[in-house]
C-alpha cells in the first residue's frame, strides 16, 4: 500500500476523479509526488522506466481536464503509460508490472476501461483516435478524443497516414494529437522529421490571430476562408520553420514546456474549446526529475529492479559469462562486415536491442537506422541489393510483422538478397504478446524463395547467420532473446550446409525433431526415454531424406517448436510426410493457439508444456508404452 506521510495527495487519488477534486493550484505538487512513486515503485519492481517519468505532468493535465475515461485517451508506444496506470486505479499494484499475474506493462483492454486501446507497437494512436473520433461523432455523444505521440513515433509512415486522412476530411474530426517531443525513441530519434521539430517556436500571435479569422471568415470552403488559410501559412513560415502540420489540416499550438503544469494546462482548456483537428507540440526530457536517468536516456529506458538511491547496478564482466545471441550476432555483423565490404548493417530504431551499437561506431556509413520505419527498411534493404550490395535486416520478430507485404512483394518475390536477423523470436515473456515472436516460422515458412533457420546454440547462431549472408536469395535466422546453452564459439565465418539436419541420438521407436531453442529440451527427454533426436536447423527447405528415413524406421515422431503449432515447422513436417504417402504418427508441440500474457520466457515455455517436464509428459500420454518394463513399439506402429 503507498504510504500516506509520503504521498499526502496521490494516496488519495484512487481513479482520475479524485484526482479533480484537487485545486489546480495543487497539481505541480502532485505531479510530484507522482513522479517520486514511480521512481520507488520501478525501482522495487523493474521496467520501462525512463519514457513515463518524461510524461508526469503530461498525464496529470490530460486526466485532470479530459473526463477519462468517457474522454478517450490514447496512448502511443505504451512504455510511456505507468503514470497513467498509478492515476487509474492500479497504483498499489503498479510493483507488480510485468509479473505473471501483475499489471501488464502496456496500455491493455482487457485490463481497464481507461487503456482505451491495447498498444506495444509505435505509431498507432493516431489512427485510432481518429476512428474513435468518427465513430463518437456518428453516435453524437459528445465525447473527446485524445492521442499522445511520442519517443520517435512520429517517424513513422502509419503516423502520418493518419495526419493525411483527418486533415483532409471534408467534416474535420475533433481530434487533439499530443507530440511529446523529447528527441528519443529507444535511442535517439534521427531523420529530418527530428530536425525540423527542433527548430520550431511558438507563436501565440498567429494562434490567437488565427481564430479569431475563423471566426470572422466562417466556412473553411468558401473563398474569403481559403484564402485567410493560406496567408496565415505563409506568415506563419516567417515564425516557425516548417507548416507542416498546418499544411497537412492541423491546427498547430506550441511547443510549450510538457514539464510546466500551468502552461500544460493553460494550453489544453483553450484547446478544448476549439473546433477540427488539432496538434499540441510539448517539450519533455526522457528520464525527468531523476538525474541519473536524464544522463543516461538509453541505459534507462527499460531497467530491472534498482535502488533509486545508487542508480542501476554495474554489471559485472566476467570470462565466464555466456553471451546473449544477440551478442553473437553483434560479434558475427562487425567480423563478416570486416570481411565483406559489401555488407550493410540496417535497423529500425532498435540499434540497441538488436546489437547494432558495435557496428555503428566500427562502420558508420555502412549502417543505416531508418528510425522506427519497417516497412522502408526492408524496402531500403531490397534496393541496396538491387545494386550488388548485401544487405542485413537486424529487427525483432515482433516488429517483423509490420513489414511482412515488404519482406513478400518487395524481397521474395524478386530473389534478392536480403538477410534478416531476428532477434527476440518465439516466446519473449515480460513484455507480454505485442512483443512475443511466436508466429514467425509460421509467416516465414509460406514465402516462397525463403530461406528459413532456428539455430539450437550460440555457435550454430552464428554458422546459420554466415549461411544466409551467403546465400542467393533471401534467408531469415530467428533466435531468442537471452542466452542459449553455452556453446564454445567458433570464430570462424563457416557457413552450415543447406537443408542438412543435424542427428543428435540414435534411439529408438519415437524420434524427436526439435527447432531452435527447444532442442536442448529435447535431448534431454530423448537421453531419458532413449529416444532420437534431432537438431532441425532449417524449417525451410527441410532435410527431406532425414524425415523420411526416420518416418520409416521409427513407429512415432514429434516435432517440437517455440512457435505456434498452427502453420508452423511441425506442419512443413506433416506435410512431406502426407506428400509421400507416409502415415505415421505424429505428435506437434509448440505453442498454444492464443495470445500469451505477460509472464518469465520460462514459466510460458512451461505453461506450454516445451521444458523438459512437458515434452516428457505428452511423450508418454501419447505413447504409454514407452515407459519403463512395457511392451517397445515397432515402426508398424
Amino acid at each position: 500500500m503507498i504510504d500516506s506521510s509520503r504521498y499526502p495527495r496521490l494516496s488519495r487519488i484512487e481513479n482520475p476523479a479524485d484526482l479533480r477534486r484537487f485545486e489546480e493550484a495543487e497539481l505541480t505538487a502532485i505531479a510530484d509526488e507522482l513522479r517520486a512513486y514511480l521512481i520507488e515503485s520501478v525501482g522495487r519492481s523493474g521496467g520501462h522506466f525512463a519514457a513515463g517519468l518524461g510524461v508526469i505532468e503530461l498525464t496529470v493535465a490530460l486526466h485532470y481536464l479530459y473526463d477519462t475515461p468517457n474522454d478517450r485517451l490514447v496512448w502511443d508506444v505504451g512504455h510511456q503509460t505507468y503514470p497513467h496506470k498509478i492515476l487509474t486505479g492500479r497504483r498499489d499494484a503498479i510493483h507488480t508490472v510485468k509479473q505473471a499475474g501483475g499489471v501488464a506493462p502496456f496500455p491493455k483492454r482487457e485490463e481497464s476501461e481507461y487503456d482505451t486501446f491495447g498498444v506495444g507497437h509505435s505509431s498507432t494512436s493516431i489512427s485510432a483516435a481518429l476512428g474513435m473520433a468518427i465513430a463518437n461523432a456518428q453516435l453524437g455523444n459528445g465525447r473527446r478524443t485524445v492521442a499522445v505521440i511520442g519517443d520517435g513515433a512520429m517517424t513513422a509512415g502509419m503516423a502520418f497516414e493518419a495526419l493525411n486522412h483527418a486533415g483532409g476530411m471534408e467534416d474535420e474530426p475533433d481530434l487533439l494529437v499530443v507530440l511529446n517531443d523529447n528527441q528519443m525513441s529507444i535511442s535517439e530519434n534521427v531523420g529530418a522529421l527530428t530536425q525540423m521539430l527542433g527548430r520550431m517556436s511558438s507563436s501565440r500571435t498567429l494562434n490567437a490571430l488565427r481564430e479569431g479569422g475563423k471566426k470572422l471568415l466562417g466556412d473553411k470552403r468558401k473563398p474569403p476562408a481559403r484564402f485567410m488559410r493560406r496567408w496565415e501559412e505563409h506568415w506563419k513560415g516567417m515564425f516557425v520553420p516548417s507548416t507542416l502540420f498546418e499544411q497537412m489540416g492541423f491546427h498547430y499550438t506550441g511547443p510549450i514546456d510538457g514539464h510546466d503544469v500551468p502552461a500544460l494546462v493553460g494550453a489544453l482548456k483553450t484547446l478544448k474549446g476549439l473546433k477540427g483537428p488539432q496538434l499540441l507540440h510539448v517539450i519533455t526530457t526522457k528520464g525527468k526529475g531523476y538525474q541519473l536517468a536524464e544522463g543516461d536516456q538509453i541505459g534507462y529506458h527499460a531497467v530491472g529492479p534498482f535502488d533509486p538511491l545508487k542508480g542501476l547496478p554495474v554489471k559485472a564482466v566476467t570470462a565466464t559469462r555466456k553471451p546473449t545471441y544477440t551478442e553473437v550476432f553483434s560479434d558475427w555483423l562487425c567480423d563478416m562486415a570486416a570481411a565483406d565490404p559489401l555488407l550493410m548493417g540496417i535497423t529500425p530504431a532498435m540499434r540497441e536491442g538488436s546489437g547494432l551499437v558495435r557496428f555503428s561506431r566500427e562502420f558508420p556509413r555502412r549502417y543505416f537506422d531508418v528510425a522506427i520505419a519497417e516497412q522502408h527498411a526492408v524496402t531500403l534493404a531490397a534496393g541496396m541489393a538491387c545494386e550488388g550490395a548485401k544487405p542485413v535486416v537486424a529487427i525483432y520478430s515482433t516488429f517483423l510483422q509490420r513489414a511482412y507485404d515488404q519482406l513478400v512483394h518487395d524481397v521474395a518475390i524478386q530473389d534478392l538478397d536480403v538477410l534478416f536477423a531476428i532477434d527476440r523470436g518465439g516466446v519473449v515473456g515480460p513484455d507480454g504478446a505485442t512483443h512475443a515472436g511466436n508466429l514467425d516460422l509460421s509467416f516465414l515458412r509460406c514465402v516462397p524463395n525463403m530461406l528459413v533457420m532456428a539455430p539450437a546454440d550460440e555457435n550454430e547462431c552464428r554458422q546459420m547467420l554466415s549461411t544466409g549472408f551467403g546465400h542467393r536469395g533471401p534467408a531469415a535466422v530467428r533466435y531468442p532473446r537471452g542466452t542459449g546453452p553455452g556453446v564454445a564459439i567458433d570464430p570462424s565465418l563457416e557457413a552450415l550446409p543447406i537443408g542438412r539436419a543435424q542427428l543428435r541420438q540414435r534411439g529408438k521407436q519415437v524420434a524427436l525433431l526439435a527447432f531452435g531453442a527447444i532442442v536442448p529440451a529435447a535431448e534431454q527427454v530423448a537421453c531419458e526415454l532413449g529416444l532420437t533426436v534431432v537438431n532441425m536447423r532449417f524449417v525451410k527447405p527441410l532435410d527431406r531424406e532425414l524425415v523420411l528415413e526416420l518416418a520409416r524406421s521409427h513407429a512415432g515422431l514429434v516435432t517440437l517448436e517455440d512457435n505456434v503449432v498452427a502453420g508452423g515447422a511441425g506442419a512443413g513436417v506433416a506435410e512431406l510426410l502426407s506428400a509421400e504417402g507416409l502415415a505415421v504418427p505424429i505428435l506437434h508441440l509448440g505453442l498454444p493457439d492464443a495470445f500469451q500474457h505477460h509472464a518469465s520466457r520460462e514459466q510460458l515455455l512451461a505453461e506450454a508444456g516445451l521444458d523438459a517436464p512437458g515434452i516428457r509428459a505428452a511423450v508418454l500420454a501419447r505413447w504409454p508404452q514407452l515407459q519403463v518394463g512395457h511392451v517397445p513399439l515397432t515402426a508398424a506402429g
